[in-house]
């Protein structure tokens, strides 16, 4: 028997099986198959009962008669058989119920995986536009930096160039105040020399 469950569920028929079942599962199908399984339970009962009819019959008597004891295997048989079917019956419905909710597991897992990649690819394609976008910042940044140091060069050397202007004025100023005092002194010479001739 598990061999034959092992083929039924590494072969092909394994999706034919949970199909039908599911298909048994829904609509009018629980309602025939718990039709069967209380016919079937019923028939159980009715062995266990006459093998209890039997067996006490068996104890009135205090003699074993063949054909009783016939019937007491034939209900033994059937009431195990009956069991047994219930039984496996059970498992197969769980065993059902467990694979469909493994199938719709997976789903979900697949879903997820789906996910976390498109949210993997869309963060590394964002990473990669923002390693573009800083190498070009650093790009801008080096030649802004090169732009600072001219114009500070620049500045220097006018600041160089105007302290150099503004030591020259003054120089011209003190020569400028100096020649004005000896052109003073050469008028004040002047006159006192004219006013020594008149």
């Amino acid at each position: 028997m598990a061999l034959i469950l092992t083929l039924l569920f590494r072969t092909p028929l394994r999706k034919l099986v949970i199909l039908s079942l599911d298909r048994v599962k829904r609509g009018k199908g629980p309602i025939v198959v718990q039709t069967i399984a209380g016919t079937v339970f019923v028939v159980l009962i009715s062995s266990v009962y006459s093998m209890v009819k039997i067996q006490n019959r068996m104890i009135e008597a205090g003699e074993v008669n063949p054909t009783d004891q016939v019937l007491m295997s034939n209900h033994l048989l059937e009431a195990s058989l009956m069991g047994f079917l219930l039984f496996l019956a059970l498992m197969i419905d769980r065993l059902h119920h467990y694979i469909r909710e493994l199938r719709l597991l997976r789903k979900t897992m697949e879903v997820a995986k789906k996910q976390i990649r498109a949210s993997e690819d869309a963060s590394a394609e964002k990473l990669k536009s923002l390693g573009e976008e800083a190498t070009t910042l650093r790009s801008k940044i080096t030649k802004l930096e090169a732009e600072v140091e001219a114009k500070t060069k620049e500045a220097n050397a006018a600041e160089a160039e105007t302290e150099a202007l503004r030591k020259q004025s003054e120089e011209y100023l003190l020569e400028y105040d100096r020649l004005l005092e000896d052109n003073q002194n050469i008028r004040n010479q002047l006159e006192s020399i004219e006013h020594g001739s008149s």
